[in-house]
């Protein structure tokens, strides 16, 4: 078996040896210290019945032993995982590399997650793969850890060796990487870097960028979540672990571009409820807790037959049970028939959260967004973009956490900076460019790609102003709409590709923010035509090539 479970069984049966090696050392412990009594012994015969009761409670022990090791090894069985056949492959591979188990735990649940969204997906052990069964599938995801001084887990070996080791082409290959590991060594997530740069040189294509998780955090799990739930078209997945939201109160909203071709953007405005100072940094997400409008909760009380006033009890809370369910998902009529309203409570599913690049600084004086509003198959708004933009009142409590985002936060040395993106993307880039305006780096670059030119450059007066300034460099802008042909911003960095070369030779750093769809992909090969695919994974390894796409 080459599975952590395996390796598990077999810890076990290494812990019963060692167990026995301590009695037996403490026996002799037992017995050298008894060479220290100082008056003879007198021995005193405990009697039938108290032999009788020893025996029984040592055989009580060894046989409370051998069930938990046949039960251990049963749960090792059940553990095992499904057969990968070479005449029957789904169109999904989430393949894990475990040193402790939590890889594969992790893998587990997202294996279940796309099956739970009706997608055909196998799961694998790392090393039990090679890059030719690689080449069958259209997808994969991988949930690697990091062990020893940047070392790929035993389980992965073989892999490492065998498929690593070559040069095997997988340009049908979309992937993701998650690599766990521990900020405090420093090969931090080396193997999960590795993998991803293996993949890259084979010609695969990255679905979202890498993922780090620092330790089990929960906010890069549940980051990885966001992106399973888009990949699978389930963003109603529940979060694996929820969000330690705080409330904060909904200032402004307006309407970001009116009479453009694209559906409505919002500018958001938020501030603590509490009037906490702000803290964060440009680059951080705001986690959003969503919420059911207040009308879908009523027609579905009255329909169900509960008393929307009705009080109930939701970790250690006393809460109303209409104010519960806009926290949740409302389950099947079948599902709630029958039970109290505790009943019904204790069996909620908390609504999972959304993610949104935030706009502003602290000294801006509130936390802003930028959200475009979402429309469902059956036409209604989004269940994140629906609750900013539409159903929450200005003045509403927001449930909301800030989750800092290391990997897009502003270079520390003040290097050159080319900002690409395009759509909400610029959100991301406003924030980077108002703390290198405030901090007085002005050499900034920003290409921005958008619909229509009279209605879609987001924060228009201000970046006019910037540029007029001599605070931002040069701002070069792409509208897909407004011409006879359609020109994307990826165009307008191909145009450009022999200043990109200068300002990257005098050490700028890239930052792309906006759509994993079209936008991000298309820019990374403009790069790689332009710089080549040494010198960008260099730059990306030296954090001067970032991105946050969605």
């Amino acid at each position: 078996m080459t599975s952590d479970s395996g390796a598990r069984e077999r810890a076990f049966d290494r812990s019963l040896l060692g167990n026995a090696l301590a009695l037996l050392a403490l026996a002799a412990l037992a017995v050298a210290l008894a060479r220290w009594q100082a008056d003879a012994w007198h021995w005193i015969a405990p009697g039938r019945g108290r032999w009788w009761m020893a025996a029984a409670l040592v055989a009580a022990y060894a046989g409370f032993v051998a069930a938990i090791a046949v039960s251990r090894r049963r749960s090792a069985r059940r553990e095992a995982l499904p057969a990968i056949h070479a005449d029957r492959r789904g169109d999904w591979l989430v393949a894990f590399a475990s040193q402790t188990g939590f890889a594969e735990q992790l893998a587990r649940r997202s294996w279940q997650a796309l099956r739970d969204a009706g997608l055909s997906a196998d799961l694998a052990v790392l090393g039990t793969l090679d890059a030719a069964q690689l080449a069958h599938y259209r997808r994969a995801l991988f949930v690697v850890s990091t062990t020893g001084e940047g070392d790929a887990p035993d389980s992965a070996a073989a892999f490492v060796r065998k498929a690593m080791g070559a040069a095997t082409p997988l340009p049908q290959l979309g992937y993701g990487v998650l690599a766990l590991g521990d900020r405090e060594y420093a090969q931090y997530c080396a193997f999960g870097h590795r993998l991803d740069h293996w993949l890259r040189h084979a010609g695969a294509q990255p679905l979202f960028d890498l993922v780090e998780v620092d330790n089990g955090e929960a906010g890069a799990l549940r980051h990885w979540q966001h992106h399973l739930g888009l990949l699978a078209g389930r963003t109603d997945l529940p979060d694996w672990s929820a969000a330690a939201y705080a409330p904060w109160r909904l200032r402004e909203r307006r309407v970001a571009n009116p009479g453009s071709a694209g559906a409505a953007a919002f500018h958001l405005a938020l501030v603590p409820a509490d009037g906490s100072a702000l803290q964060w940094q440009a680059g951080d997400i705001a986690e959003i807790g969503p919420r059911n409008p207040a009308d879908e909760v009523a027609r579905w009380l009255a329909a169900n037959g509960f008393d929307a006033a009705a009080r109930v009890r939701r970790d250690g809370t006393d809460i109303a049970l209409a104010d519960l369910l806009q926290r949740s998902r409302l389950p099947a009529a079948d599902d709630a028939r029958g039970k109290s309203a505790q009943a019904l409570a204790d069996a909620l599913a908390p609504l999972p959260h959304r993610e949104y690049s935030i706009a502003s600084i602290p000294a801006d004086g509130a936390l802003r967004l930028l959200v475009r509003q979402m429309r469902r198959d059956d036409g209604r708004p989004g269940l994140g973009s629906g609750w900013l933009t539409e159903y929450a009142g200005v003045g509403a409590a927001i449930d909301l956490r800030i989750r800092s985002n290391p990997s897009f936060h502003a270079p520390t040395d003040a290097p050159p900076l080319i900002l690409i993106g395009n759509g909400t993307g610029l959100a991301g880039l406003r924030a980077l460019l108002r703390e290198r305006i405030d901090a007085g780096h002005h050499r900034n670059w920003l290409l921005f790609g958008e619909r229509n030119a009279a209605c879609d450059v987001h924060y228009r007066d201000e970046l006019d102003a910037w540029l007029a300034e001599g605070r931002i460099e040069r701002a070069d802008y792409a509208f897909s709409r407004d011409g006879a042909q359609r020109v994307y911003v990826q165009d307008r960095l191909r145009e450009r590709i022999a200043q990109v070369r200068e300002w990257v030779d005098a050490g700028a750093a890239i930052y792309v923010c906006g759509s994993l769809e079209g936008m991000a992909p298309s820019v990374d090969a403009v790069l790689r035509e332009a710089l080549g695919d040494e010198a960008l994974e260099a730059m990306a390894a030296q954090g001067r090539y970032r991105r946050d796409v969605y």
